[in-house]
């Protein structure tokens, strides 16, 4: 085995299963970067997240929609996604408590997704939607 580029296709499928949680990094007002953890889902090649209007994250990404997006598979053989993107944000409630409830359910089992998405389709909570764009996508690490 050797690394190789994975099509869209299979990076889709990485991105599908399992469940992993990616890095989102947007810009501070002053420059830096704010890397952090999100669970998300996808709708089609959209990846979609949700996050807090008053986080660093959301007030970043209200000022300056660039971001960037990681995805690793830390186990062998070793796989990664990293891409950026414009994020549109989207206050409709009925949206977010949809959608959290979806990701929620992704990560902790469906029997939870309800009340997730009750607590987190909030107002103050915002759905973020991005179309990744310049991805690289790495299979077989190890190889």
């Amino acid at each position: 085995m050797s690394a190789s580029p994975m099509s869209e296709s299979e990076w889709l499928e990485f991105l599908r299963s399992p469940a992993r949680p990616a890095i989102v990094s947007t810009v501070r007002r002053d420059g830096r970067p704010h890397a952090v953890p999100v669970w998300f889902d996808l709708d089609g090649t959209t990846v979609v997240f949700n996050t807090g209007a008053h986080t660093v994250k959301g007030r970043n990404l209200a000022r300056d929609p660039r971001l960037g997006f990681c995805v690793q598979d830390d186990a062998l053989p070793y796989a990664f996604l990293s891409a950026d993107g414009v994020a549109e944000l989207i206050d409709d409630l009925e949206q977010v408590r949809r959608w959290a409830a979806r990701i929620g359910g992704r990560y902790m089992g469906a029997d939870q997704a309800e009340a997730l998405g009750e607590r987190n389709g909030v107002p103050g909570e915002l759905l973020v939607r991005v179309e990744l764009r310049h991805i690289v996508a790495i299979r077989d690490l190890t190889g």
